[in-house]
């Protein structure tokens, strides 16, 4: 197979090999990417998805396998985030015509947003977790109590009262249409606060290592835990709960999703005739080139041979169920979505309401200022996204929304 990748060579660090043919990668990405090009314990080459883009610490759409050591700002604050996807029995012809009704359930099934007043509950937590959320923590409950007791700042976060809630920003929930007219419901969430909690606290932990051992690196964010070290094996525990986390997050959120549904629909339907639950922001022991590495994939999806994962659009675009390809130079690897082009900011500054209507058009979701940023102007076009990584995944189904629920 003909490469279809580009090589940035950098002075002093592995080779970057970008997936990125036909879709604008932005300078500051570039040279994110050349900084953590140059840790050296990374193992072979950096591998970027066609969805790359400035993150926070280390870049969204880069796969970076390493050994001996691990940087948490690779792995990043969402940890765990990813998507699920579910295929039903029902048709579009199945669904009521005006479907505001249907995105009115979701919303009342499910927290989403957020919106911290003093003294008041934020929407987007339980106020007090109905059974089946408290039975489900249970089983996340004796894990938490032993890092906690490592580490009592982590007990107060929003953990339970976060089970099964959606979060803010480019978080989702949608009722899709397959090319064959089949109804699929599709989300997109990780581990919410604890998550969130647990990444900060160990990323800022790393920092004061590389202090405290005078260790001076390309960029700060790209501080590591050395394997062998208390810190290190505290963190790969934690990580691995929260990913679990977000896996159990996300099959909460879809029960609660499909039980709505179907107080809005009467005719009786199966709810997962194809369901796939993945990650794209995480990290995991892999063997890869006869080596067994650690593998943070932030901002994307493990694509190995015969692997089925799930690579969304943006607002009012298309998303794709993919199967892996198992191309060993991304590290068995896709990118995650389309990725960003514009900051919030950006897209707050630059794109209207009245452009943000009519990209949506057809879709039953928020029209208002307040989603403006996650407008579809605001990402790389999906298709071209699709293009530069054909020789990672093929697609399997393709999908339109028709419902958008968001915080």
């Amino acid at each position: 197979m003909i490469a279809n990748y580009d090589v940035q060579t950098v002075e002093g660090g592995v080779p970057i090999k970008m997936w990125t043919r036909g879709v604008p990668v932005d300078d500051k990405a570039r040279v994110q990417l050349a900084s953590a090009a140059k840790m050296p314990f990374v193992f072979k080459h950096v591998a970027v998805m066609p969805d790359v883009h400035v993150g926070i610490g280390a870049t969204v759409g880069s796969v970076i396998a390493t050994k001996g050591a691990v940087i948490p700002a690779a792995v990043g604050v969402d940890i765990g985030c990813g998507m699920m996807a579910a295929r039903t029995s029902l048709m579009a012809s199945d669904l009521p015509d005006n479907l505001e009704g249907v995105r009115a359930a979701i919303e009342r099934a499910v927290p989403v947003g957020r919106d911290v007043k003093m003294g008041k509950r934020d929407p987007g937590s339980w106020g007090d977790p109905p059974v089946e959320i408290v039975e489900a923590w249970a089983m996340l409950a004796g894990r938490f109590g032993q890092i906690v007791a490592k580490y009592p700042k982590l007990a107060k976060t929003n953990n339970l009262v976060h089970l099964g809630t959606l979060g803010t920003g480019n978080h989702f929930i949608e009722v899709c249409l397959d090319t064959e007219q089949r109804v699929w419901v599709m989300l997109h969430s990780g581990s919410r606060g604890v998550g969130n909690a647990i990444g900060t606290f160990f990323i800022e932990l790393a920092k004061q290592d590389m202090r405290k051992w005078f260790l001076n690196l390309p960029d700060e964010d790209l501080a590591y835990f050395p394997e062998g070290t208390e810190h290190f094996d505290d963190y790969v525990e934690a990580v691995g709960w929260a990913q679990d986390y977000a896996a159990l997050n996300r099959r909460m959120m879809m029960t609660n999703v499909i039980r709505a549904i179907r107080g809005v629909i009467a005719k009786p339907f199966d709810a997962e005739l194809e369901a796939i639950n993945c990650h794209h922001n995480y990290v995991r022991r892999e063997n890869h080139f006869g080596q067994n590495v650690l593998v943070t994939r932030k901002g994307a999806v493990r694509a190995a041979e015969g692997v089925m994962g799930i690579i969304p659009g943006s607002m009012g675009a298309k998303s794709f169920i993919v199967r892996g390809l198992g191309n060993r130079e991304s590290f068995d690897s896709c990118s995650h979505g389309a990725g960003r082009v514009m900051s919030r900011t950006q897209a707050k500054r630059e794109v209207t309401v009245a452009e943000h209507v009519a990209a949506t058009a057809g879709v039953a979701c928020r029209k208002d200022e307040g989603v403006i940023d996650e407008s579809p102007r605001a990402y790389k076009p999906i298709e071209a996204v699709m293009a530069a990584q054909a020789d990672l995944v093929e697609i399997v189904h393709t999908l339109k929304q028709v419902v958008c629920v968001k915080g």
